[in-house]
């Protein structure tokens, strides 16, 4: 039997919920239902193929508007399920913020 692995708790989606993942820059798009979901991530189940796709970070969006949504980094892939984390707001601003003194350093 499988360990888990997971932190948190998860709350799973009896017939899961449909959703959207959309890149960073919105070259590309799939369907795909969220099977659960915790404060840190969640399992999505994909429809068609995620070959070929950049899954380093992308958007989950969460509404037909676009308007709710969460950026993703992928954790994992087993056939056409992934786990996702949710990266927080501040990640970014975090590291372009240490890359101006790593360029001074250079300098």
């Amino acid at each position: 039997m499988a360990t888990e692995r997971r932190k948190g708790e998860r709350i799973v989606f009896e017939r899961g919920y449909p959703a959207h993942m959309m890149s960073i820059d919105g070259t590309w798009r799939r369907a795909c239902i969220m099977e659960d979901i915790s404060e840190i991530g969640a399992k999505l189940t994909v429809e068609g193929s995620v070959e070929g796709l950049n899954l380093k970070e992308f958007f989950l969006l969460l509404s037909s508007t676009g308007l709710a949504y969460r950026r993703c980094e992928l954790a994992w892939i087993n056939g056409d399920q992934i786990g996702v984390n949710f990266l927080k707001p501040n990640d970014k601003k975090k590291k372009a913020a240490r890359r101006p003194e790593n360029q001074e350093a250079e300098a």
